[in-house]
């Protein structure tokens, strides 16, 4: 029985299209008494945020490219509006280093675009990586600019992506992920864990899969998310799936039931068992320059959803493997 089709809840959109696959950028004005005490117009405002920039903000104005939330061009006289929109196309870094691999497409329909993301390709923009991102690349490759992440894969992840085609459609999606409706399936590469004291580890290595529970918070400005004391909202299922004896490695499933963020690197490294060539666990290497021989061996292998539209069940699987697991000379834990 096919279901009615039903989308989210209208939400406000941008007056300004996507451009060359980049969303413009939204700027709330702020509401606070010294705010209003100090800018009579809109302008005022924008120039004393970006004061190194005001150059390039009086191009855009002079272009007709800041608008407000009603969709009028931005002028010298706009009164400033506590609360109110602005917004306004960023200028990409001057420059990105090239990430020299591709998403490939997995599937594709009116609603949905699923694509298996390759490792150093960041989802979506955010930092200094705006155009070397999946979202940007789909957008002006298939000519979709109304795609969007229905959730998100960490930059050095590999594997299933999925991806809404129209704004319509995207809150039923992005629903079903945040209430943990979709079941995921990862895979990833790491030491045995008989090199691990955990007693966790113990049981992995018996061929019985571990549940780890944890608090786990991710502080901005920080670069890692940390475990903490407190009330569990991290949950993964781990089982080591086979076992590499002369290398010392094992390939593991790991099966996370919640979505906090690097929460599968993190819970691996907690067993003592981090994953190989993570730059994050278990020292810090975050600045160091992208190493393309040696990705974070860590793969979305699989993604299965009811559809919220439909009903019915899908399940997407990744092409992709992992490069350091060969699978010739593993044996499998009694």
């Amino acid at each position: 029985m096919t279901h009615p089709r039903r989308t989210g809840p209208a939400k406000h959109r941008p007056p300004l299209p996507v451009r060359d696959g980049l969303n413009p950028t939204r700027l709330v004005l702020p509401h606070d008494a010294d705010a209003v005490a100090r800018f009579p117009f809109a302008l005022d405002y924008l120039l004393d945020r970006f004061s190194d920039d005001e150059g390039r903000l009086r191009e855009k104005l002079a272009l007709g490219e800041i608008v407000t939330g009603r969709g009028e061009p931005l002028t010298l006289t706009t009164q400033y509006e506590p609360r109110g929109f602005l917004y306004l196309y960023r200028d990409p870094p001057t420059h990105e280093e090239d990430i020299p691999f591709e998403p490939e497409v997995l599937h594709r329909d009116e609603d949905l675009l699923v694509v298996d993301k390759p490792h150093f390709l960041a989802t979506m923009p955010r930092g200094r990586w705006v155009r070397q991102t999946a979202l940007v690349r789909l957008r002006v490759a298939l000519d979709l600019p109304g795609l969007s992440p229905a959730h998100r894969l960490d930059r050095g992840t590999a594997g299933v992506l999925v991806l809404t085609v129209r704004p319509e459609v995207r809150g039923a999606y992005q629903e079903a992920f945040a209430r943990r409706q979709v079941r995921k399936v990862y895979e990833a590469v790491a030491p045995l864990p008989s090199s691990s004291p955990h007693e966790a580890a113990a049981q992995l290595a018996q061929g019985e899969p571990v549940t780890l529970r944890s608090r786990i918070v991710k502080r901005r400005g920080v670069t890692r998310a940390e475990e903490v004391p407190g009330e569990p909202n991290a949950e993964s299922l781990i089982t080591l799936s086979a076992a590499d004896d002369a290398r010392g490695l094992g390939l593991y499933r790991l099966e996370p039931h919640t979505g906090k963020t690097h929460q599968l690197r993190l819970h691996m490294a907690s067993l003592g068992l981090p994953i190989l060539h993570d730059p994050f666990w278990p020292q810090l290497r975050d600045s160091e320059p992208d190493d393309f021989d040696r990705p974070l061996q860590l793969l979305s292998r699989s993604l299965e959803l009811t559809d919220p539209l439909s009903g019915r069940p899908r399940r997407f699987e990744s092409r992709r493997t992992l490069s350091e697991w060969t699978g010739q000379t593993h044996t499998s834990p009694e």
